[in-house]
Formats: C-alpha cells, sequence, structure tokens
C-alpha cells in the first residue's frame, strides 16, 4: 500500500472497474484485452487507454497470472489505435504575467466591492502568488502548513516534505524573496492571510464557508481549479486555467524574463529535463526561431 501513492490507487481502481463494466473479467485473456481496445478506440482518448492497460496489467502482475497486456499482438494494436486515434496533448494555459496582473486586480476590486468576501479574496490571493512563484503542484498547495513555513529576513523558505516526483520523502526547499511590489509579493500576501485567518498551525490553505467561516479542513484539490476558473472568468481570461496554468507560468514566464534553466527546474522541483524544455518550447514559438533569423538576412529587391 505505501509503495503506491493514492492518486495512482484511485486512477488503477477505476481503470478495473471500467473494464469489469464494459464486460471484461479478471483475470483477463489476450483476446478479451483486444476486444476491449477495439471497442473503447472510437471512444477514449490513447492516453487514457494506454494508462488502463497500465493498470489491468499491475493487477495481473499482483495477483500472480500472466500479464496479457504485454503480448505483441496487444503492444500492435496499442500502437495502431494511437495512429489512427492520436490527437495533440490538451496543455494546460500557461499563466502569463499579465493574466497574473488580471487576476490581482480582479480578486482586489472583488475585495473592496464584497467586504464579506474578505477572507476568500486575501486566501485566494495568496494561493495564487505562491502556486505561481512556487511553481507548485496542486497536492503541494493544499498539502502546505504553517510547519513547513521557515520566515527569513529575505523573504520564505517553504519546506515541502513530499511530492509527486519524489515519493520518497526526501523533501526539498522552494525559496521566494520577499518583493516591494505591494500586492504581488507572494510573501507578503501569505501574511496577510495566515494573519487575517489566525491560522498558526496546521494547514494553510482551508475551505471557507459560504458565511466566511474558516474550516479545519484543507480546500480539496478539486476546488483548487474551481477558484481559479472563477476568478479567471472574472478577471475577463478567455483562456481555461487550472492550478498547472500557475506552474506553467513560471516556467515560461521565467524563461522570457532570461532565468537561467537550472534556476527554472530547481524551482519547480522538475526531475526531467525534457519536461522543462517542453514548457520552455511552448512558451513563444516565435522566441529564439531560426526562420526568423534567416528571414532576416534575405535580402530581396522588389520590382
Amino acid at each position: 500500500t505505501a509503495a503506491t501513492s493514492d492518486n495512482t490507487r484511485r486512477t488503477y481502481r477505476s481503470a478495473i472497474r471500467q473494464f469489469e463494466r464494459w464486460g471484461g473479467q479478471l483475470p483477463a485473456r489476450e483476446q478479451d484485452i483486444l476486444l476491449y481496445l477495439a471497442d473503447q478506440a472510437p471512444r477514449l482518448n490513447p492516453r487514457t487507454l494506454t494508462v488502463q492497460l497500465t493498470a489491468l496489467g499491475r493487477w495481473h502482475q499482483l495477483q500472480g497470472f500472466a500479464d496479457p497486456t504485454q503480448t505483441p499482438e496487444v503492444r500492435k494494436t496499442l500502437q495502431g489505435i494511437q495512429r489512427v486515434h492520436g490527437t495533440p496533448r490538451n496543455a494546460a494555459h500557461a499563466l502569463s504575467l499579465a493574466d497574473l496582473a488580471a487576476l490581482l486586480k480582479g480578486i482586489i476590486d472583488d475585495r473592496q466591492a464584497c467586504p464579506g468576501q474578505k477572507l476568500a479574496s486575501l486566501r485566494d490571493q495568496a494561493l495564487i502568488l505562491i502556486g505561481f512563484f512556487g511553481a507548485l503542484r496542486r497536492s503541494e498547495l493544499v498539502g502546505l502548513t504553517v510547519e513547513d513555513l521557515n520566515w527569513t529576513a529575505e523573504g520564505l523558505v517553504m519546506s515541502l516534505p513530499r511530492s509527486k516526483t519524489d515519493q520518497t520523502g526526501e523533501g526539498r526547499s522552494i525559496a521566494l524573496p520577499s518583493a516591494s511590489a505591494g500586492v504581488a509579493c507572494p510573501v507578503a500576501s501569505l501574511k496577510r492571510w495566515l494573519e487575517a485567518a489566525t491560522i498558526t498551525t496546521g494547514t494553510v490553505f482551508r475551505a471557507i464557508t459560504r458565511w466566511g467561516v474558516i474550516q479545519d479542513r484543507p480546500l480539496d484539490p478539486g476546488s483548487v481549479n474551481r477558484m481559479l476558473q472563477k476568478r479567471a472568468k472574472a478577471a475577463g481570461l478567455t483562456k481555461s486555467v487550472s492550478s498547472h496554468s500557475l506552474r506553467r507560468g513560471l516556467a515560461t514566464q521565467g524563461h522570457r524574463s532570461g532565468a537561467s534553466f537550472a534556476s527554472i527546474k530547481r524551482q519547480g522541483g522538475w526531475s526531467q529535463d525534457a519536461t522543462v524544455w517542453r514548457y520552455i518550447e511552448e512558451a513563444d514559438p516565435f522566441d529564439d526561431n531560426v526562420a526568423g533569423l534567416l528571414v532576416d538576412l534575405l535580402a530581396v529587391e522588389e520590382d
């Protein structure tokens, strides 16, 4: 149980149940898997099918049965499905500094117009800034505790005991310098939220009732995305915004502003260089573009 994260376990359990609802039985035969793939290919994204195959394969391995998902016929069938039904990866929109400014302005305006929403607006402002400048994952945001915070003269150091790419709990630290930019300073915003909510121990970002009562329980991960979507809509942002938009935004905006690859990777705690490079490459297709360089060198006179 301890070797597998809760999220992975839930994903695998859901995949197994979907296979059984379709009519599959466990242990499965190779023919059952092939029929399932053929039937689900028009409905499910190939990446989803890959996850489901992984879950089915894992079940057979742990139960001591031969794994029908690893046969050459099944793997070849999956490759064919990927070629026929493959779709572009639906990457989260990377939040730009202009987007971030619009979100903050909307939150401040809401706080001034609706004093009863002060606590929620202070929490959301701090969460967005900490999530963006700390490049935190959603699970890291909702799991952050006061005990993880180390206030220094220079700013704030957050100690994360565990993350998606650190399942063994080695932990990592994220430094956030104090900034002079008032409402845009993540350190000052977090202090204002904690003081207003009188939170001195335990979870930092907590649920708030419609009557403005702060709960002891942390925010639900799903509510983070709902809050961001609500704030984005109020700010007039047309693109979909999620918690991953904050994390991607730090990488893309850091690159555009001249931050080093090493500093971007360190702040986000990415374990793979390829992931960071993908974010950077998607940041601006016209940045460091070889076509732009060559077309400027091409001089052709028009008649």
